[in-house]
């Protein structure tokens, strides 16, 4: 699958601190500590919809950690996934009555754009569900050879993990039963399903349904890989065990999260997963979640066809710490547009306040569990110093503030 082109990175002198990230199966702030070539998966969208503010928060975060560790002298091998077939994109496509994979298509397409203008460093690996499912079907059937999956005895050829052989489950979420439970049954999973082995055993493969499209599956079984063992499958491909950071909303902690590495520690027979499991919060509308259920969205695309700028949405969403759940409102937005406006304004000075301490305190700020507020307050500083006139002066400081805010922050301001 075609990711999206990357946008020019400037080099910066000198290189940034190890990055710090919270680290939610520790529930602490870790070191990362990655090899030459640092290695993160971020799972990715169900394109059954545009993407809204809450998508954009996320995958905002984890373009600073992206941006952070290439500052400190790291190759990045980014990979996210597709689920380009799921159940939530099957039921839009039938409720509007379209084709499901045209709808996959141009979803998928729009995200691009929509990351394209918000100037996301794109990932190395961009693999949809259906072009994994070959490979995920050879892992089904490692696990149903070992015995640590089954069948349903219920002639619908659904296969399940076996969850009470898998010692680590539970791990990355700290969570008890109870609220797996209530999380599974809120979040896709069927803990009431008659004749599984456990309520929490989370679905590997689903068997054919009249009107589902199917392929070839294990042990000659036609249907669809289910969620979790899509990541995992995708991951273990691109990544292998052991890499550094698997991230994504805060609602992928349980089951997703836990579940995907269940999967690929079973299949291996090693752990961990992954180092560190990093979360972004939810964004807000009018006191609720954003999310499609709800039907609060407020797109990307729909605000960029509105004339904004994608540059004062990502300052907008870069405001608010990415572990902190906030609420978009127009307040922000012109916030964010004023504070924009002051930046380009200072950067096209002849001179400016010194360059040096900003490039300091935006890495240490991002180096810190990326606090972009603190790196924001850093250049607003500068930007007030710079146009007031007051204090020193330092010619070309401002060419230097706008490659360092470019490389780090990803806001273009000008052509430095």
């Amino acid at each position: 699958m075609l990711s999206w082109p990357a946008p020019l990175l400037p080099t910066l002198p000198g290189t940034g601190p190890a990055l710090k990230v919270h680290d939610t199966a520790r529930g602490e702030v870790v070191a990362t500590a990655p090899d030459r070539t640092a290695r993160m998966y971020v799972c990715g969208i169900t394109p059954y919809d545009a993407t809204h503010l809450g998508h954009a928060a996320t995958y905002l975060a984890f373009d600073l950690i992206n941006r952070v560790w290439r500052d400190a002298g790291h190759a990045v091998h980014y990979v996210q996934n597709v689920t380009d077939i799921d159940d939530p994109l099957l039921e839009r496509a039938e409720r509007d009555g379209e084709d499901w994979i045209v709808l996959a298509m141009r979803e998928t397409a729009l995200f691009r754009e929509d990351m394209t203008a918000l100037r996301v460093l794109p990932p190395e690996d961009y693999i949809g569900a259906v072009e994994a499912i070959p490979r995920i079907v050879g892992y089904v059937e490692t696990l149903l050879d070992e015995g640590l999956a089954y069948v349903l005895d219920d002639g619908t050829g659904d296969i399940y993990h076996d969850i009470s052989q898998a010692p680590g489950f539970g791990d990355r979420s700290r969570y008890d039963e109870a609220t797996m439970l209530g999380f599974f049954g809120e979040r896709g999973g069927d803990p009431e399903r008659a004749g599984k082995r456990q309520p929490l055993d989370p679905m590997l493969w689903r068997g054919a349904r009249p009107g589902e499209p199917s392929w070839p599956g294990p042990r000659g079984t036609d249907g669809r890989p289910g969620w979790h063992i899509e990541c995992a499958a995708i991951a273990l491909d691109t990544l292998g065990m052991g890499f550094d950071v698997q991230g994504g909303g805060s609602d992928l902690i349980f089951p997703h999260h836990e579940y995907s590495a269940v999967h690929a520690e079973a299949l291996t027979a090693t752990k961990p997963f992954a180092r560190a499991y990093v979360h972004a919060a939810m964004i807000g509308l009018d006191g609720e979640k954003m999310s499609k259920s709800r039907g609060n969205l407020v797109f990307v695309s729909k605000l960029r066809g509105e004339g904004v700028d994608p540059m004062a949405i990502r300052l907008a969403l870069l405001s608010g710490h990415y572990r902190t759940d906030r609420v978009w409102t127009p307040a922000l937005l012109r916030e964010a547009e004023e504070r924009l406006a002051t930046w380009r304004r200072a950067v096209t000075q002849d001179s400016g306040a010194p360059a040096g301490p900003v490039l300091h305190g935006l890495r240490e700020r991002l180096g810190d569990d990326l606090d972009s507020p603190g790196a924001i307050a850093v250049v607003d500083a500068w930007a007030a110093a710079t146009l007031s006139g007051a204090g020193e002066q330092e010619e070309h400081a401002p060419t230097m503030v706008c490659d360092a805010v470019d490389a780090l922050l990803g806001v273009a301001l000008a052509d430095c």
